[in-house]
């Protein structure tokens, strides 16, 4: 009887750094954005229960979620980029999430290296997103009309959004998901 053998499907890079960005960065995004728009949502009902929302509390609300959809989607259009010129540093990324042990890791060649203009204002440019946030939400308590679980979760629901709802046409679902959507 001959032996069937299966050769390994070897992924391309695309589809490993495609595979990285919907472990690593999608599925994260989706929970934790969802988390954050729950507690922000509870917060903003208290505040009706209590008498305290207002038409300044909705405004600066949905400022806030505007404000982290926007730096979300920034985020996402640089990783975009990075997929788009440099699918090795996903792909390498993805590899290197897979090794458990340390040895392995020491075996292995070391990560792709990013190179293009403007890299080293890049985390300034994170450093100065984060800041935005907190300090939009710091306003937003200090002007007393919306209450700081509701000015802390909001902006970060509304970045972890962001960024899920940027990547859906780049890197459709797969799965029973994906054969609904079909």
């Amino acid at each position: 009887m001959a032996k069937i053998i299966t050769a390994k499907r070897k992924e391309g890079e695309a589809d490993r750094a495609q595979n990285y960005i919907r472990t690593r960065i999608l599925f994260p995004s989706g929970l934790l954005g969802l988390l954050a728009m729950v507690i922000g949502i509870f917060a903003l009902i208290y505040q009706l229960i209590i008498g305290t929302y207002d038409t300044f509390t909705f405004a600066q609300s949905t400022g806030l979620l505007v404000a982290g959809i926007i730096l979300g989607w920034g985020q996402t259009s640089y990783h975009k980029f990075i997929l788009r010129k440099h699918p090795g540093f996903f792909a390498s990324r993805m590899k290197n999430a897979g090794q458990r042990s340390l040895q392995r890791m020491k075996k292995q060649a070391p990560e792709v290296e990013l190179e293009h203009p403007g890299r080293g204002l890049v985390p300034l440019f994170y450093c100065a997103g984060i800041a935005l946030l907190i300090g939009l939400s710091v306003w937003s308590i200090s002007s007393e009309s919306l209450d700081y679980m509701a000015a802390f979760f909001l902006p970060w629901a509304g970045f972890f959004w962001g960024k899920l709802f940027s990547w859906r046409k780049i890197i459709p679902p797969t799965g029973k998901l994906a054969k609904k959507l079909r």
